[in-house]
């Protein structure tokens, strides 16, 4: 692990009902314990799903750790185009609290999601991930933290545990 105190969140926009119950709470857990641990700065890719409930647990959790940022960095400006009006709302909620807000582009292009997915991950010493073990935009980004040395902490796979942090949920 490197000195860096920033912690990536990448995942699926799809998150499983039976996960979704617990996952606020997992993600709550598992930033304190970064947050206890000096990581400061929290990146989230801006998406639906996972990226979103990620983003919306490090501000709740700044009430508690009222030095963490959340920083996004987005794919592009227009990436909401196409989504629903509850999606937009919770993306615009996200962008107004956020400490930072960074684009690698102003309109979408053919991989300028791989661009943001590394940029999440460069610098950080811990990726917080959804990742069910498929392919696409989730598993890129895994595989490349795992590549560049970054802990990658699974909370699909900690969800499938009985037992999590030696509490049942």
């Amino acid at each position: 692990m490197t000195e860096n105190k920033i912690c990536c969140f990448t995942g699926h926009r799809d998150i499983a009902p039976m996960h979704m119950r617990r996952l606020p709470r997992l993600l709550e857990r598992l930033i304190s314990e970064q947050a206890e641990n000096g990581v400061r700065i929290f990146r989230a890719g801006g998406a639906r799903g996972f990226d979103t409930v990620a983003a919306l647990a490090v501000l709740d959790s700044k009430s508690k750790y009222p030095d963490i940022q959340l920083e996004l960095l987005l794919p592009c400006r227009d990436q909401t185009s196409k989504w629903d009006e509850r999606d937009k709302r919770a993306y615009e909620y996200v962008l107004e609290k956020s400490d930072s807000v960074s684009y690698v582009s102003e309109t979408y292009y053919k991989g300028c999601m791989f661009v943001r997915n590394r940029r999440l991950v460069e610098g950080a010493s811990v990726c917080i991930a959804y990742y069910d073990g498929g392919t696409g935009g989730t598993a890129y980004t895994v595989n490349y933290a795992a590549e560049n040395d970054v802990d990658v902490l699974n909370t699909y796979d900690m969800l499938n545990e009985k037992r999590i942090f030696g509490g049942f949920f």
